[in-house]
């Protein structure tokens, strides 16, 4: 149940750094500013441990020029077209983060705020945040729980759950940049992807769903057989024009309605996967393209382009926005209940 000062946000306070670990030795460190998973070690084909999620080695970076790597992002995750939604009949209107869109819950979005430690074993830790009413722009206070565990099966285990005393939207995930082959090993673009859904969620040149679902058959979003992330784009084929990689989401094929396997992940040089199972309709797959070697990481690595990838299981995004889309809306009193596992393992 290890913890150690990490650093203090501008207001004084002070953040701490906290371990979890399983009985095979595999390890997570987290801290209480934004949920952030600073680091994951997890064992290649021979044993050997690496760190496998993009980050930083000290806090003044995340409060810098942080790209959520490894945080919870709420209160809606993804992008909200125009910043602004229409619910039960009023209108509320969000900060303009993207352009002209919502991103990520706003400014000070649940990636930038102090979650209270209410457990913390050697396996768990459980976070709790409170959002006020009006917080960002949203409506109701809203309570919210998220617990990792690393589970004996070599599992990352994320637990969020909600509650709220006014009708809102929510939609939480969390945004950590993976590279099986170690944080600092260079692109993700070998790594070989695999994803359960037959459909995909139609960008505009802002990355923000349009509305139309389209079938992955003969196009570069179809992963269902599992197929190397670097895309060959057909002639004509404008897809990845506006985000310059992969920043879409998928509609997950729906089986059973509750946790489901959606996704594996392989890196064929250190023989380390990623099976990841969820409760979500959606997972946003991103190459993190955004990253241009100007930000430097753990262990004084430049971050280029396409140096991780993340798999945020979620609801749509822009869901407020289509009907045929499934509902971020929480009725008030209800319970918010998400789960996502990403187990790992090697072959």
């Amino acid at each position: 149940m290890e913890s150690r000062v990490f650093g203090k946000t501008p207001e004084g306070s002070t953040v701490s750094l906290y371990t979890i670990q399983n009985k095979n030795g595999i390890k997570a460190e987290i801290i209480n500013y934004g949920g952030i998973v600073v680091s994951l070690y997890m064992p290649d084909k021979n044993g050997k441990l690496d760190d496998i999620v993009l980050g930083f080695d000290d806090f003044d970076s995340y409060l810098s020029k942080n790209p959520f790597f490894g945080a919870i992002t709420g209160r809606h995750a993804n992008r909200i077209e125009d910043a602004c939604f229409e619910l039960n009949g009023k209108k509320y209107t969000l900060l303009k983060n993207d352009g002209k869109n919502h991103l990520h819950g706003g400014a000070k979005g649940f990636d930038k705020v102090l979650w209270e430690v209410v457990e913390h074993n050697d396996s768990l830790i459980k976070l709790f945040y409170r959002s006020a009413d009006g917080e960002e722009g949203y409506p109701g206070n809203l309570d919210v729980t998220v617990t990792y565990v690393l589970t004996d099966n070599n599992e990352w285990l994320i637990d969020y759950k909600a509650v709220s005393d006014a009708d809102t939207v929510i939609n939480l995930t969390n945004h950590t940049y993976f590279n099986l082959a170690g944080h600092g090993s260079g692109s993700i673009m070998d790594h070989r992807l695999k994803i359960d859904a037959d459909k995909y969620t139609v960008n505009n040149e802002e990355c923000i769903p349009t509305g139309e679902i389209k079938d992955v058959s003969g196009t570069i979003m179809d992963f269902r057989q599992g197929k190397a992330i670097k895309p060959e784009p057909q002639p004509g084929d404008h897809t990845l024009l506006f985000g310059g990689g992969y920043d879409h989401n998928f509609v997950l094929n729906e089986k059973s309605g509750g946790l489901e396997w959606i996704a594996e992940l392989y890196d064929p040089k250190s023989g380390r996967k990623m099976d990841v199972y969820t409760t979500k309709p959606g997972v946003q797959l991103y190459t993190s393209n955004n990253l241009d070697g100007t930000i430097t990481g753990k262990g004084g690595v430049r971050y280029c382009k396409w140096a991780g990838v993340c798999l945020e299981t979620q609801f749509f995004p822009n869901a407020m926005k289509h009907k045929n889309f499934p509902s971020p809306v929480l009725k008030a009193g209800e319970q918010y209940n998400h789960i996502t596992i990403y187990k790992f393992g090697c072959r």
